[in-house]
C-alpha cells in the first residue's frame, strides 16, 4: 500500500506549554512530506543538531524509496526474483522487523501489497474494480511468507517474479526513529519530530507531554481527541483520499493484502507505542484489521494504545490498550 499514509487522517501539532508562541521549528522536506523538529524556546543551541537529524530522513529516503532506480531497494526489486541478493545490515534488520510485524498482525500489515494496489488501479490514481480472477493472480504475488530472508548471508529472495516490496507504511516512523536517536546522542532531551501529519515521536515535555490534536477530513471542523504525549511516539492512517463506486458500492485505496479488496469499516486508526517504525506499521494495520485486529494487539502487546474511528456514527473514538506516556482528552 504505497500511498495509503499521505496525511489523510492529520494531526495538528499545537505550539505547547507556552502561550507566547516562541517555538523552534527545523524542517525539511523528504519522502514527500514535511519533516519538523520542534524543540523548547531555549534549546536554540540544538539547531545544528536538529538539522543533522533531518540528514537521517534525507539518507533513508535515499536508500529506502522505490521512487529511484539508485536506491536500495529498488535494486532489491529488481534483482530478488532471480537470485538472492545481499543488502546492508540497515535494510535486512528493518525488513526482518516487517516480517515480525506481519506475523503480528496476523498479515494485516505486509509491504508486498503493491500487486494489489497496482490491479486496482490506484497506483496511477485510476480506480478499477478488476476482475476476481486478476485479484486472485494478485494476490499470488503478496505475503510475506514468499519473500525468503536469510540472517546468515544477510539476502531478500522472492518467490515468484512480479512480487515487490514498498515500505511506505513503515518508512517514515523508520526515519523519525533514526532522528530522535541522533538527537539524544547530541545532548537534546526535550523535542517533538514529526513527518507529514501523521507520524511524530516525542521526547521530554513540560506536564503531561506535548499535546497532539486528532483530526479527521471526515469529520471537518472539531478534533476527535486530544492526545498528550511524553517518550513514546504516534503513528495515524485513514482511509478516503483515494476511491471507485462501482454499482452504488465505494471501494477504497486501502487494500486488505489478506483478501485482495479494500478495508472497510474504519476511518482512521491511531497507534501510540514505543517507536515510530512500530506505530506506523500498525497504525496501518488497525486501518485493516479494525477492533478485532486491535484488541488483539493490545492484549498480547502491552504499551500499546489504539484509537479507532469506526464507520459506525458515533463520531467519537473507541480505544483499547494504553500506553503509560499517553493522556487522551476527548
Amino acid at each position: 500500500m504505497p500511498i495509503t499514509r499521505r496525511a489523510l487522517f492529520t494531526l495538528d501539532f499545537d505550539r505547547p506549554h507556552d502561550t507566547d508562541g516562541r517555538w523552534l521549528r527545523v524542517h525539511r522536506t523528504a519522502m514527500a512530506c514535511r519533516f519538523e523538529v520542534t524543540l523548547d524556546r531555549e534549546a536554540a543551541g540544538h539547531v545544528a543538531a536538529a538539522r543533522g537529524a533531518l540528514d537521517e530522513a534525507d539518507r533513508l529516503e535515499a536508500a529506502l524509496t522505490v521512487f529511484r532506480d539508485t536506491s536500495e531497494l529498488s535494486r532489491v526489486n529488481r534483482e530478488a526474483a532471480e537470485r538472492a541478493t545481499r543488502v546492508d545490515a540497515e535494510l535486512f534488520s528493518l525488513l526482518q522487523r516487517c516480517a515480525e510485524l506481519h506475523a503480528q498482525t496476523g498479515g494485516a500489515f505486509d509491504i508486498t501489497s503493491t500487486p494489489l494496489s497496482r490491479c486496482w488501479g490506484f497506483l496511477r490514481r485510476e480506480g478499477r474494480v478488476p476482475a476476481p480472477a486478476d485479484i486472485d493472480a494478485a494476490r499470488a504475488l503478496v505475503g510475506m511468507t514468499r519473500v525468503t530472508l536469510d540472517a546468515e548471508a544477510r539476502t531478500v529472495r522472492f518467490a515468484s517474479p512480479g512480487m515487490a516490496l514498498n515500505l511506505g507504511a513503515i518508512g517514515k516512523g523508520y526515519a523519525l526513529d533514526a532522528m530522535a536517536r541522533r538527537l539524544l546522542a547530541a545532548g537534546v532531551t526535550q523535542a517533538l519530530v514529526s513527518a507529514g501529519g501523521s507520524s511524530a515521536i516525542a521526547f521530554g515535555g513540560r506536564g503531561r507531554g506535548w499535546p497532539i490534536d486528532l483530526r479527521s477530513p471526515q469529520i471537518p471542523g472539531r478534533r476527535l481527541a486530544r492526545l498528550h504525549l511524553r517518550d513514546g511516539a504516534l503513528g495515524t492512517s485513514g482511509a478516503g483520499e483515494q476511491f471507485v463506486i462501482a454499482d452504488g458500492t465505494r471501494y477504497g485505496h486501502v487494500i486488505d493484502p489478506r483478501t485482495g479488496w479494500p478495508a472497510r469499516g474504519v476511518i482512521s486508526a491511531s497507534v501510540v507505542t514505543h517507536d515510530a517504525a512500530t506505530a506506523d506499521a500498525l497504525s496501518t494495520a488497525c486501518l485493516i484489521g479494525g477492533e478485532s485486529l486491535a484488541r488483539d494487539y493490545c492484549d498480547r502487546h502491552p504499551g500499546t494504545l489504539v484509537l479507532l474511528m469506526l464507520e459506525d456514527g458515533t463520531g467519537r473514538p473507541h480505544r483499547f490498550g494504553s500506553f503509560a506516556g499517553a493522556t487522551v482528552e476527548r
